[in-house]
């Protein structure tokens, strides 16, 4: 993608540093994203993914630098809140309340009436498996799997333009894996939807997302269009290739 002016600009990151306790977690000169992409980020645990997802919310202030949503700064402004919407952990949750209630909250938060709620959580079947309403439980005595379905469904009823989650596959079942890449890419593809995923996944990842951003302690190192090589080149990255290399040697020789 270019990194030049982005007149479709949906975020636009210029010299974002973060440091605790002397140390730099966070240094990222500059990434633009433009209306619809859908990118992942990718990287090893303490690479800096979830400090820079709070920093794109607001939720943590940098040392240095700005994040801009569509042009305006996150930092002092509102609008960018009426169209984006996240879930990085089980935080984000009212945990109180049962996973209806917390659909009716947010709903009502943007002017959709129970009814509305209702309409399209039936749309979400499929997703919800069963596991999530009608079940009397509140939020906080559900698995974290289902605690994430809750969290992404909220995100979904939002509408939003802009779709920032962490870590969404990590803790739910292969079948509601698939539902979700499913999810995700109608989302991206039919409605336009910018979507910004981290994951541990490289397969999920890779087939959910057109460009690929690897972060490295707090810096990004790569970032790749996504085509039929990207999985290798991660793989590789990551060691993963190298072990199955390993392997396949051992094998070879244990056959002969």
């Amino acid at each position: 993608m270019p990194k030049g002016s982005e007149p479709n600009s949906m975020i636009a990151i210029k010299n974002l540093k973060k440091v605790y306790n002397g140390i730099t977690v966070v240094n990222v000169p500059e990434v633009r994203i433009t209306k619809g992409e859908s990118v992942g980020l990718v990287g090893n645990n303490g690479a800096g993914k979830t400090t820079l997802f709070r920093m794109i919310l607001d939720l943590i202030r940098p040392e240095t630098g700005q994040v801009l949503l569509r042009d305006e700064p996150v930092a002092g402004h509102e609008n960018w809140k009426n169209y984006t919407a996240s879930y990085l952990d089980e935080g984000f949750l009212i945990d109180y309340l049962t996973p209806e209630e917390y659909f009716y909250f947010i709903g009502g938060l943007h002017q959709q009436s129970p009814a509305h709620v209702d309409d399209y959580l039936s749309s979400l079947t499929d997703f919800f498996n069963g596991e999530i309403l009608k079940k009397g439980k509140y939020i906080r005595d559900l698995s974290k799997g289902n605690q994430c379905k809750v969290g992404v469904a909220s995100c979904l009823l939002q509408n939003p333009e802009l779709l920032l989650l962490d870590e969404p596959f990590a803790n739910i079942d292969p079948s509601t894996q698939f539902r979700l890449k499913s999810i995700l890419k109608d989302l991206n593809q039919n409605k336009g939807v910018t979507t910004l995923i981290s994951s541990h996944d490289l397969n999920h990842i890779t087939d959910v997302c057109d460009r690929i951003l690897l972060m490295e302690k707090g810096v990004i190192i790569k970032d790749i269009e996504t085509n039929s090589s990207t999985l290798n080149e991660l793989e590789e990255y990551f060691g993963v290739g190298q072990l199955a290399s390993a392997s396949s040697q051992v094998d070879r020789e244990e056959n002969h």
